[in-house]
Parts: structure tokens; sequence; C-alpha cells
């Protein structure tokens, strides 16, 4: 255990050295001044952990030092001591960053008692603001993989929006793409990363309950309210509060929430106070929230209040060149997760990998490649390792039987692929989304073929 170092600057000797032995009793390290101008010198040189600062010192007054030692470290926790008579200026040093302070004479128990929460409250802080780092690493831009067009372009976009004043942003996309990563990108990028980011989905609560989590309820609001709960709004102050299929909101709690966007406000399920919050609410869905609105689903004036900025996350079959770039990095986070040392990817897995049109996205790969790592100990992902409707469906989902029969001799596939991308361009006449059509490729896998033919 981390033996904490305590400074403790008195002019009277005495209680220097009252002090000292009593908290070297206690476990600490033990530092001590007799005026702020050798305090100040100690704290550069030793980082104390916490420092006990007598208000009334010769020289430099306990506020001075104080000032100064927040200046060179703001995480060095400050108790300040003072006669009685002072209260004005021990509040105001609270104001100025002291954690709290004692007045003399002073209990030795009630002493310890206050150091011993003030240092509880700064490992705590310690450890959030590590998690807030860690996580801000975690999920920043930079590791988002997205070396294809359409990955940049939104990738740029979630920059500029996490840099802004931006309150409402609509995430739409296929399920799988990565709605909550981008979320939690705009967050942690922004301004408010080192406050919550709180996250619902919509479609997994009851509508009864829904307003209950994102609102809360007051003691006795109803029959199960047995105490005071705080909503997800009101949690997320300061923050980001992500609203996950919000397509499949009930159009009671939709006006509740355009209530809350308009106002930047609410009441808690029985309360009568309007509550202030400051939140960007970041909702996404995978829904077509136009056609919603058409069929009565969706309220339309919810709809132009939330896609203030939209961002559209392409499906993993438009966005083909992150295929292998992904599947390397499942793979590297598998082989840690799970003690395996799977070097790569053989060629013909890339192909079939390629090939394959990813209806459930990011999060079916990802679960391909999970499986793989978990069930075999090759040092290399092989084609036998995908699982069969991967192999089956690769490259001619959707393709009526063609008419063509196999050689007895057998046929180079490589020139097959080759003079059918050839054929599909003179047919469309040059034009690159026509011929992908033809051949039922989107149009980055078309490319990709032009690119490997050397068509491009």
């Amino acid at each position: 255990m981390r033996k904490y170092k305590i400074l403790v600057v008195d002019d009277e000797h005495l209680i220097r050295w009252s002090l000292e032995q009593n908290l070297k009793k206690q476990g600490y390290e033990v530092l001590t001044a007799g005026s702020g101008e050798d305090a100040l010198k100690i704290v550069q040189e030793e980082s104390p952990d916490l420092i006990l600062l007598d208000i009334q010192l010769p020289g430099i007054n306990g506020l001075e030092v104080l000032e100064r030692v927040k200046d060179f470290d703001d995480e060095i926790i400050v108790i300040m001591v003072t006669a009685l008579g002072v209260l004005e200026t021990a509040v105001q040093a609270m104001r100025m960053g002291a954690f709290d302070y004692v007045n003399k004479p002073f209990n030795l128990d009630e002493l310890a008692i206050v150091i011993n929460k003030a240092l509880e409250t700064g490992d705590l802080k310690k450890e959030v603001a590590n998690l807030r780092s860690v996580q801000s690493h975690k999920f920043g831009v930079t590791n988002i993989i997205g070396n294809s067009r359409h990955m940049k372009n939104v990738l740029a976009m979630v920059e500029k929006i996490a840099k802004s004043d931006a309150s409402t942003v609509l995430i739409q996309g296929e399920s799988g793409t990565g709605k909550e990563l981008i979320a939690k990108a705009i967050h942690y990028e922004s301004a408010r990363a080192d406050k919550p980011f709180m996250a619902i989905n919509c479609a997994a609560v009851p509508e009864t309950l829904l307003e209950s989590e994102l609102m809360g309820h007051e003691k006795g609001a109803f029959t199960d309210a047995k105490v005071q709960k705080k909503g997800l709004f009101e949690l997320a102050d300061g923050g980001t509060i992500f609203l996950d299929e919000i397509g499949d909101m009930e159009p009671g709690m939709q006006a509740k929430l355009l209530r809350v966007l308009e106002e930047r406000s609410f009441r808690r399920i029985g309360g009568t106070k309007d509550i202030r919050v400051d939140v960007r609410i970041i909702s996404a869905t995978n829904k077509d929230l136009l056609k919603a609105i058409e069929d009565g689903s969706f309220r339309n004036d919810l709809y132009y209040r939330i896609q203030v900025i939209p961002i559209y996350l392409p499906a993993l079959r438009e966005r083909k060149e992150d295929i292998i770039p992904l599947t390397e990095h499942f793979v590297g986070h598998f082989n840690r997760e799970f003690g395996k040392s799977v070097k790569g990817i053989s060629k013909m897995a890339e192909k079939f990998l390629l090939e394959y049109s990813w209806p459930g996205n990011i999060r079916e790969l990802k679960n391909v490649i999970e499986r793989a790592i978990i069930l075999e100990n090759d040092d290399t992902l092989l084609l036998e390792h995908l699982p069969q409707e991967i192999v089956a469906k690769a490259g001619g989902a959707g393709a009526g039987p063609l008419n063509f029969r196999l050689p007895a001799d057998g046929v180079d596939i490589e020139e097959v692929e080759r003079e059918l991308i050839r054929q599909s361009l003179e047919v469309s006449e040059g034009n690159q989304s026509k011929a992908a059509k033809l051949l039922h490729l989107g149009i980055d896998a078309f490319r990709y073929r032009m690119k490997k033919f050397g068509f491009l």
C-alpha cells in the first residue's frame, strides 16, 4: 500500500512536532515547514499528497501559499488550519481550492477523519480522471478504422461536431454499423469529455419505464417509487446522452422528449420543479424516419429537431476497403483477449470476406472473427475457418444461375473475374456505377477489382 506524504506548515514548533508525531503513528510520511517560503520549496521538491496549511504565517501568508500550490499542482490536497474568529478567511480559502479547514485548537481524532476523507476523495478523483483518459483514448476518432472515402468523410464530420456547440445530432445507419461508437467519439473528442456519457436503448425499455429512466421520479410518484431517482438527463448534465433506436420510441414519449429539447428543462415524474440541464443529445436509428413520419409513427417536429446535424453511417458492403483493416484489428483484439497468436489472413479468406455482403455489418464481422479465433488453432485465418454461409454466399449472393459450364481442364478464376470486369465496363460504356450493378457489386467493391486488374 502506498504511503501518503503529508506536509505540515505552521510557524509554531510545538504544533509542527505534535502533528508530525501523531501523523507518523498513523502511517504517513511527514514533512514540516515553519514558513510559507519553506513550504513552497518542499512542494516543488517533494510534491506531497496533502498539506496542512496554517493561514496565519510570517512572510507569505497561507492564502498566498495556497494559490501558488494550486498553480504548481492542482491535485495537491490542501486543508487550511485557522484560529477561531477568522471564518471569513477560511471560506475564501475554500473558494480558492482548499479541500476543507480545521480550527485551532483541533481535536486530533477529528483531524484524522478529515485527512482520511480528503485522501480518499483525492484518490477517487484521480481514478475517475484516469478512467476518462482511458475512455477518451479508447473511443477517440484515431481508434476508429475507416480507410474508405465514406468513413473518412464521417470521421471528418465527427471532429467538427465534437468541437462545435451542436446540441443535437442524428446518426443513421443499419444495425451493426457502429452508431454508438461514433456517438462516443463525438463525446470524447469534445470539451464534454470529462462529463458523463449516458446511453439508453429506446427499443429495449417499455414506454412506462422510459420516462422514469430519462426524467427520473420523485418519491411516491407511483407505487414502486420508494425513493427519489434522478434520470439520465439529470445524470448526464454537462455531458452527452445517447438515445439509441429513437425510431422505436412511442409517440407519447416523443412529445415529452420534444419538450426537453425545446426547453432544455424537464420535471421528474411527480415533481413540480423544472430542472434545467446542459446536455448534448445524440440520437441514432436504423429506421427510415421520413417513412415513419409518413405512416404516423414518428413526429415530424421531433425529426426536424433532432436532425439539425445528421450523420449517415454506410453499410460495410459500401465500404469494402475497410473490411480487411477491420478484420486485422479484430484478429489482434481477440488474440489479446483469448491468448492466441493468429498472425494473418490467407488471400483466399480475404477474397471471400471482401465478396460477402455483410448484412450484419461490422458487428457480424466481429462475431465471425471472434468465433474463428476461439475455435481454430492455426497461425493464419483460412477460408475453412469462415462460416459456411459466408463461403456459400460470397460473390454470388442474389445472382441467378450462370449459363456457363466449367471446362474439363479447369479455368483461372482470376482471368474469369478480369474478363467480367472488362465486359461490364464495355457494356456500360465506361460508366462504373452501371458496370458495378451489372455484376451485383457495390461501387467500392467494383473499383477495388478495377484497380486489382489494372483498369484504374
